[in-house]
């Protein structure tokens, strides 16, 4: 069946709406992975989306680390590092999106959240190390949602945590969408680092000096929209 220019137009405006809305949406109070984002106020019969990416094919999620957070990881002796197809060029971490999907609800109707799905980043992460001690934080999902990035934690190895919840993502700094081809762009979500993080990682290095809501960076998101 022939794809219409109104369909792709909706496909794309989900792909920009979904980073934008939900990076501004409030956080829940659960700490635990997301199984997929569900509404909170749902009516009886679940409502349609007014329009969906059902595969995410990429490309990427890329975070500016801020000049505070490398002198705190230098204060630390923590040495950051890349994990699995993960990328550390001109001091920007960037994690390949490898999968999701991502419906968005009419936002003036009662259906919550409205934008609702997963963006994976399955390969990749990143690493601290000090000393002998490694943690790798890998595997990132996106609940846009909830503002939410979750992650498994590893520490020299072996598995701390699975898909806890490592940062928040705050996005009252967010640049206008960009459009770049067959790509959509948005820049400026602030990458914090959650309580959850902060606790893991001042008991695995043996400090109090990690705390919560610490910015990590800026994040650019690229995703394909067709």
């Amino acid at each position: 069946m022939r794809t219409s220019t109104k369909t792709f137009l909706s496909v794309a405006a989900a792909g920009s709406l979904m980073f934008s809305l939900a990076a501004c949406s409030p956080a829940a109070p659960s700490s635990s992975a997301p199984a997929a984002s569900s509404s909170s106020a749902a009516p009886a019969e679940k409502a349609k989306p007014l329009a969906a990416i059902p595969a995410l094919t990429g490309t990427s999620t890329a975070v500016k680390l801020d000049a505070s957070f490398a002198a705190a990881l230098e204060s630390l002796k923590l040495t950051p590092g890349v994990v699995g197809t993960a990328a550390l060029t001109d001091g920007s971490l960037i994690f390949p999106i490898s999968g999701g999907k991502v419906d968005y609800y009419d936002p003036a109707k009662d259906y919550r959240p409205f934008v609702q799905g997963l963006i994976s980043h399955a390969g990749s992460g990143f690493s601290l190390t000090a000393g002998e001690t490694k943690v790798d934080l890998t595997n990132f999902t996106i609940d846009p949602g909830t503002s939410k990035l979750y992650g498994d934690v590893a520490v020299n190895g072996e598995t701390a945590a699975k898909q806890a919840y490592i940062f928040n993502l705050d996005g009252s700094t967010l640049k206008p969408l960009q459009a770049a081809g067959d790509t959509a762009v948005l820049e400026g979500t602030r990458v914090l680092i959650s309580d959850t993080a902060a606790g893991l990682l001042n008991k695995t290095f043996k400090t109090d000096a990690v705390k919560a809501d610490m910015l990590v960076g800026i994040a650019k998101i690229t995703v394909n929209t067709k």
